[in-house]
């Protein structure tokens, strides 16, 4: 078959829906705002207005990408350049008294819930290590940091509406560190109904799930209307490292900090090398001749096997960002930041029906074209260490690291990478974890461990090599106290009976 271009009588329908479509979007979010409560505060009353027009504005991106069409030109991609990704190693070391500090701030982007791991509340309280939490570990390396640089780095929390108010009580027990701890939440946009495009929410104080935060490409826009951007800008900050709050990582470092400045960047990507866990990461490219983002849903679906080569594509995007301040502003205020708008299909329960819903997001990482000299730095892979499932929960706890100052540095007896680690679904909930691995089993010699069904692990158990556990249905294994596993395969059952 012959592929025909849209025609004319085509284009036109489709302006003509498009325009529909944006017309009744913009009265309903009219009376989303009109629904705002008389007694609400005056500056709450305006951000609900300013998220209102700003979701507009993406609401009709989104439409006129999709009449448009608008694709990427597969033959047009090409493997960044030399200037364009640079390797660490490359990296002259920074000086011992490094004044670049004093123009450092850090932010964690803090709007996710710990709901996929069983959890209530934000993500950044759950225990990683020794009885700390994520953002436990991010003001402990801070609190380091400006300890022996006499410096003040200030860290910044990126929430959500869905973690503000728990994150807002627990930064007070930090106010007698030595940092500076501050919030700012990011837009609340309206879901909208997948069959008629509509808003979900009908008035400003309705239900929360039919509210969502749009993707952490909103962060330009909310760290500018917050007024956080320019109060940095007042106590001379001009580089702002960005990061994933589960990302433990991603710790501030000094040969980045000293590289972005020197080069004169203004925006400077992370990226590490490519292992088959990783074909779904964006990855830099040369595209019409200025580097982007290449991420998976713009790939064509004949090119996407292509895309999850680790020969062609050798390394991905951590989210680990270093961005120029003063640039953030110009471009927000110039509204020339127009990320890719990423549709992200969800269910909501009305009634006691299952409606399918969609929302509009947007990731920081695309902005990247639009900022001057802008390339990836390709670190080593301990600058990732994200956790995201009691998988990577055992990882981080066992004795693969040492906990230092806030960092989680590899253990120097450990030869080579990290291990595979796969736990399965009885061990998803960080309770269910907690119960069937109470004491961490050594395993600095393992290569890959596999866990399925009723298992629970006794005390001072070592595992080395391939280590795979699979637990029948009905059934269950105690692993015994202090018990060697070393490249074995263990199914049925095994229970340790009491004497």
């Amino acid at each position: 078959m012959s592929k025909h271009s849209k025609s004319q009588s085509t284009f036109a329908f489709e302006n003509a829906s498009t325009n529909v479509a944006a017309s009744q979007m913009r009265n309903a979010l009219n009376s989303l705002v009109d629904s705002v409560p008389p007694e609400t505060d005056a500056k709450e009353r305006e951000r609900f207005e300013h998220n209102m027009d700003s979701f507009f504005s993406l609401f009709r991106r989104y439409l006129n990408d999709k009449s448009s069409a608008l694709t990427l030109d597969w033959e047009k991609i090409r493997s960044p350049s030399k200037d364009e990704v640079v390797h660490y190693s490359s990296l002259p070391d920074a000086p011992e008294t490094n004044k670049a500090f004093s123009k450092l701030a850090v932010l964690k982007l803090n709007g996710g819930l710990g709901t996929s791991m069983g959890c209530v509340g934000p993500k950044s309280v759950i225990e990683v290590r020794e009885g700390q939490s994520f953002l436990d570990l991010s003001v402990r390396q801070i609190e380091f940091l400006n300890r022996t640089y006499d410096t003040d780095v200030p860290l910044l929390l990126m929430n959500s509406f869905n973690t503000d108010r728990d994150t807002e009580i627990i930064v007070k027990k930090y106010q007698s560190h030595r940092i500076t701890v501050k919030t700012f939440n990011q837009s609340r946009y309206p879901r909208i109904f997948k069959d008629n495009l509509l808003p979900v929410p009908q008035s400003a104080d309705d239900r929360l799930d039919a509210w969502y935060p749009p993707g952490h490409g909103d962060l330009f826009e909310s760290i500018v209307s917050s007024g956080v951007l320019d109060q940095l800008l007042e106590e001379g900050k001009e580089i702002l490292f960005v990061s994933n709050g589960d990302n433990l990582g991603a710790t501030v470092d000094p040969k980045i900090l000293n590289h972005m400045i020197e080069s004169g960047s203004e925006y400077i990507m992370e990226l590490t090398d490519k292992t088959r866990a990783d074909v779904k990461g964006g990855t830099l490219i040369n595209y019409d001749g200025s580097v982007r983002l290449l991420e998976i849903a713009q790939v064509p679906k004949d090119h996407v096997e292509e895309f999850k080569s680790i020969k062609k594509f050798t390394n991905f995007n951590t989210n680990n960002l270093w961005i120029n301040l003063k640039a953030i502003k110009k471009l927000v205020e110039s509204n020339t930041l127009q990320l890719e708008i990423i549709p992200n299909q969800k269910t909501i329960t009305i009634g006691n029906s299952e409606i399918n819903v969609i929302q509009l997001e947007t990731a920081v990482g695309a902005a990247i074209r639009y900022f001057n000299n802008a390339h990836g730095v390709v670190v080593p892979r301990s600058r990732f260490l994200p956790v995201k499932t009691c998988s990577d929960l055992l990882l981080v706890k066992s004795d693969l690291f040492n906990l230092q100052h806030g960092a989680l540095v590899m253990n120097p007896a450990r030869f080579g990478g990290a291990p595979l680690i796969k736990l399965g679904s009885h061990f998803k909930k960080v309770s269910s974890f907690q119960a069937r691995i109470p004491h961490m089993p050594k395993i600095i010699e393992l290569d890959h461990l596999t866990v399925t069904g009723n298992v629970y692990f006794g005390k001072g158990i070592q595992l080395k090599g391939t280590v795979i556990i699979v637990c029948s249905d009905g059934q269950k294994i105690d692993i015994p106290n202090g018990s060697i596993l070393e490249n074995v395969v263990i199914t049925g059952n095994l229970q340790i009976l009491e004497h």
